[in-house]
């Protein structure tokens, strides 16, 4: 027999242990791996609001839809609507300490055939527009058409299918990536297509506006503030100074989504770092445990020729087995438990999750089994230690 198989053979021999030290690994490596995609998840979805955001203010009506409602629109795609009057836009521009000001429209569709809910539906202007239009290039590089739309990507329609809301026909020349909220199944067009759906609501019956004309509103107005201005004076400026509108600075909204994130982000840390302890804990407790058991099995290796150095080879090599096996499993375990399930979290948790690429998952997995392999083997080391100082002759007379 040769002696590169023993290790094999004596975890054979043992097969509750080698369990034991498997599952414990395998335990370690989903918690890692696991909390590694959640957070990262998390933290990119966060980003990508924020690069959606792009303006430092938002106006609004006031007393239509307060700050809550504007979030969940913005930051998660509910479907949801508000108009005022357009004059609005002209006052803002007066205002000091604004550079520049874009109008968009909200509506809502009655329904889509693209799917059974309904969808939210954005529209911007290409001429002033400096928050949308810089991530949509990703999808389009173009200038939308009348009743040309951009779709989310939680959508089924295919770029160069047609859409119809409100009984019009929109074609998608462009889809955009994933974004890990309500977003995904939002479109996006332009204020004067989103002004032709709104008539068309009316023609069926189901008018948005009560008596003014879609020309004469907006639904909201995103501004960029001057260098040197201060955004909250600014603010505080414009719900003074005017009438009927409520303005609400964007970055209040992302620190607060922010902070929940966080807190959800340092949860997932802990108890993962905790795992990462018990876990280690366990597997030194196993070994040392071990250890105790086979005294007299290195005693009879050491009389039979065995230096300290082949008996601790032969520890570590069986927790590498151990610790390669569990950990690989663990990995790929939690791989087939989550990404097939992403839309199914992203719903019951209702947070910005946006999975990381695959290289990166790929080298995240190679990380912790290297991690998991690193801390089997210290864990083992000092039982090999222990047990490559053994008395020989000691143990053999005592019959251990």
């Amino acid at each position: 027999m040769k002696l590169s198989f023993l290790p094999v053979l004596n975890l054979r021999r043992k097969p509750l242990r080698t369990i034991a030290l498997i599952v414990t690994a395998m335990v370690l490596s989903a918690a890692v791996f696991g909390g590694y995609i959640f957070i990262g998840a998390l933290q990119k979805g966060l980003d990508s609001l924020q690069q959606r955001l792009g303006a430092d203010i938002i106006v609004l009506p006031e007393g239509a839809e307060n700050k809550v409602d504007l979030q969940n629109i913005l930051l998660q795609g509910t479907p949801g609507y508000f108009y005022m009057d357009k004059s609005v836009t002209e006052k803002l521009a007066a205002v000091e300490g604004v550079d520049k000001l874009s109008t968009q429209y909200f509506l809502v569709s009655a329904n889509a055939e693209c799917c059974t809910v309904q969808v939210q539906i954005i529209g911007f202007d290409e001429q002033s527009d400096f928050t949308v239009k810089p991530w949509l290039k990703e999808a389009f590089g173009g200038d939308l058409k009348d009743n040309e739309i951009i779709v989310g990507a939680g959508l089924s329609t295919r770029v160069g299918h047609t859409l119809s809301l409100y009984g019009v026909k929109c074609k998608a020349v462009g889809k955009l990536e994933r974004t890990g909220t309500g977003l995904d199944t939002a479109v996006y067009t332009t204020n004067e297509t989103v002004k032709r759906l709104i008539r068309a609501s009316a023609e069926q019956g189901i008018a948005v506006l009560s008596k003014q004309s879609p020309e004469d509103v907006v639904s909201s107005v995103y501004i960029k503030a001057a260098d040197g201005a201060d955004i909250d004076e600014l603010a505080s400026k414009i719900n003074t100074d005017i009438d009927g509108v409520q303005a609400v600075r964007t970055r209040s909204m992302m620190t607060e989504t922010a902070d929940k994130l966080s807190v959800i982000s340092e949860s997932a840390a802990a108890l993962t770092a905790a795992v990462w302890v018990l876990a280690a804990v366990i597997m030194l407790t196993v070994f040392y445990i071990t250890a105790n058991e086979r005294k007299r099995e290195f005693a009879v290796l050491r009389t039979i020729g065995f230096s300290r150095k082949k008996l601790s080879v032969l520890v570590l090599t069986e927790a590498l087995i151990t610790a390669g096996a569990g950990s690989a499993a663990g990995v790929m375990l939690t791989a087939l438990g989550v990404f097939p399930f992403v839309k199914v979290i992203e719903h019951k948790t209702a947070l910005p999750l946006l999975m990381p690429n695959i290289a990166a998952v790929v080298c995240s997995g190679a990380a912790v089994i290297v991690t998991v392999l690193l801390t089997g083997t210290a864990a083992a080391a000092f039982s090999a230690h222990r047990l490559s100082h053994i008395d020989t002759g000691k143990i053999l007379r005592e019959g251990c």
